[in-house]
């Protein structure tokens, strides 16, 4: 897919990846963007940047949680962008918890790194698959593919994130519909500087480089050119992925050492 002329929806889009998102689409030319975030200040910055280089925006604060508030985004993007065609359920949450996490962290884990994708998907597939066209890109880290030392809630929700990507781009890869799990390992935002000094932090700061906002947008751009499923960042990821794949007992070994210099073997 190419972004000129599009109109786009992000969420997740007033900081990091999505507002980088949100700007690169603008400079790929997108007819339009709707900027969707839990704070909605931030959203309006972000739609006001695009508003000042020519690009119609619409900022909106949503509960990606909440179905109802995800179906009245796209009702409003589309009455006042027109059409969309890119969805970007990028919004998500960490815990830098283990299994001492309480109910409401991995409710709430589930619901955000989880249930928003399907929200999204249920709300925009019905207009998608009407026009015969359309494209989902979902965030889903390379703790979906991976894992996350240190942040229980957080590695189980991105894998489910990666398993429901995977079927959404199997069930309507041949009816028009282009998904992509986009699965970034370290960028540089408020996710990961939540827990600063955790132990997840450490492992994703010891894992590969730490990459900008902004370069994460650059492979999404690419990605969407090329209708990747797998959009990686990080290329070590892949690296990674395979060397699980050929053999998971070394992987697991392997893992298992860094959490037990990072203090993060259960003890």
């Amino acid at each position: 897919m190419e972004l000129a002329g599009r109109v786009a929806v992000v969420t997740g889009g007033g900081n990091g990846i999505g507002a980088a998102m949100a700007r690169r689409f603008a400079a790929e030319g997108a007819a339009g963007v709707l900027v969707a975030d839990l704070d909605e200040v931030a959203a309006r910055r972000v739609a006001d940047e695009l508003d000042a280089v020519g690009v119609a925006a619409v900022a909106r604060r949503v509960d990606v949680a909440d179905r109802a508030a995800v179906e009245a985004m796209l009702d409003a993007a589309e009455e006042a962008l027109g059409p969309v065609e890119l969805v970007c359920s990028n919004a998500g949450i960490g815990t830098a918890q283990g299994i001492e996490a309480d109910l409401a962290t991995w409710t709430r884990a589930f619901d955000v790194n989880v249930m928003a994708h399907v929200h999204a998907a249920h709300a925009a597939l019905p207009r998608m698959l009407e026009r015969g066209h359309g494209a989902l890109v979902n965030t889903c880290s390379a703790a979906g593919l991976l894992t996350m030392v240190g942040d229980a809630p957080y590695t189980a929700t991105k894998h489910a994130a990666v398993g429901f990507a995977e079927w959404l781009a199997i069930t309507y890869g041949n009816r028009g519909i282009h998904v992509s799990a986009l699965c970034p390992q370290g960028v540089e935002t408020g996710l990961l500087s939540q827990g600063t000094g955790s132990v997840s932090e450490q492992a994703v700061r010891l894992a590969g480089p730490v990459l900008t906002p902004e370069e994460v947008a650059d492979a999404v751009v690419v990605g969407l050119r090329d209708e990747r499923f797998l959009i990686l960042p990080h290329p070590d990821v892949g690296v990674h992925l395979r060397r699980k794949g050929d053999d998971p007992q070394r992987w697991i070994e392997a893992l298992t050492a860094i959490a037990t210099h990072l203090g993060a073997d259960g003890r």
